[in-house]
Order: structure tokens, then sequence, then C-alpha cells
């Protein structure tokens, strides 16, 4: 819901260090991989109940990801860069709900199972839309510089980071807001399954 206003108010910085380390040799996908490995960090942070340690982890995450597409933009972006951005950032995101699981089994694993069942209904809506999208050679006016077809929605990546921003700073509450954006992610998969019934007759 937000992501395109956060891409626009980062826009001017991202280009800054991202000139800066093409400069220095370093191309999109290289930050693309090690934004995964710094994000998966979170993980054996989560488990061992070391969530505001997993927070640096997941903010560094999606800097990082905010600067692999700009740094394709500056160069030439590929099918190939488009295909590994998405497919990691979809196993970094299932990652920090089982890194609460992990940590406190009792208390988190079914919230943390709900949670990572509703990202499979965003994230198979969201590719699929993509990928008939593709077929049919649409193109999104709200997110023209995306490498295919962005489908937004209640549940975007700015609402999913906010949203573990929280979990890592009241891990208590953990359950409380797992549920909570479980919900919204099955609306955003109903509404994007409307949409895709309704574009593509």
């Amino acid at each position: 819901m937000f992501d395109k206003r956060v891409l626009d108010a980062t826009r001017s910085t991202l280009q800054t260090i991202a000139k800066s380390l093409l400069a220095r040799g370093i191309g999109a996908n290289q930050v693309t991989v090690a934004g995964f490995v710094v994000g998966m960090m979170a993980l054996p942070l989560l488990a061992f109940n070391h969530p505001l340690l997993a927070l640096v982890c997941i903010l560094l995450n999606r800097l990082f990801d905010g600067l692999d597409g700009t740094l394709a933009r500056l160069t030439e972006p590929t099918d190939r860069g488009g295909f590994l951005d998405i497919v990691l950032d979809f196993l970094f995101y299932s990652a920090i709900p089982l890194g609460f699981a992990l940590g406190n089994p009792e208390l988190n694993a079914l919230p943390a199972a709900v949670l990572i069942y509703a990202f499979i209904g965003t994230g198979c809506s969201f590719l699929a839309f993509a990928t008939i999208a593709a077929k049919r050679n649409l193109s999104s006016l709200a997110f023209p510089d995306k490498s295919f077809y962005y489908l937004g929605g209640l549940s975007e990546a700015t609402e999913t980071i906010f949203v573990f921003a929280l979990m890592c700073l009241f891990p208590s509450w953990f359950g409380v807001f797992a549920y909570g954006f479980a919900l919204i992610c099955i609306i955003t998969t109903f509404l994007r399954i409307s949409a895709g019934m309704s574009q593509f007759k």
C-alpha cells in the first residue's frame, strides 16, 4: 500500500549509494545475494531470542533490496536479476516468522504457521498475476521500473517490514501481530484474485 511512496522518497538516496557501489565494480546481483545472506542471519538470531539484532539484519536486507534494483537501472536490468531478486525476497520473508517459531515453539509455532500460509496466498497471487500480465504484454503504471508486473495490495513490502519491526520490538506480542497481519494478507490475496479474474477476462 505504501511501497510507491517509500520508493519515491528514497530514490535519490539510493541512487547516490548505488553510484558509489557501481564505481567500485559492485553489481546488482552481488548486492541481491549479499542482502539475502544478511537478511537470513535474522533467522538464527530470532531462534536464539535476539530480536533487536535480528531487526538490524531485516532493515539491512531492505536497504540492499532497494540498492540492487537501483544498481540494475543504472546499468541494464536483466531477467536473471529480477528472477533472483523476487525468489530471495520470498524466502527471506518466510524466514522471519519461522525464526520466531523456533525461538518459542509453544507460543509462536501456530501463529507463525498461519502467517506463512497467508504469505503463500499473497506470493502466489502476486506471481500468477505477473505471469499472465507478461503473457498479455501488460505493464504496471504505478511501478514502471519493476522487471515484471508489480500488483500492489494492502500488504506490500513496506507493511511487511513494519510488522516485522513491531514483532522484533515487542516479541511477546508476536502472536497478535502474526494473526493480524495474516488477516491483512488474506484480504490482499482475495483482492488480487478479484483483480486477476476481472483483468483476464
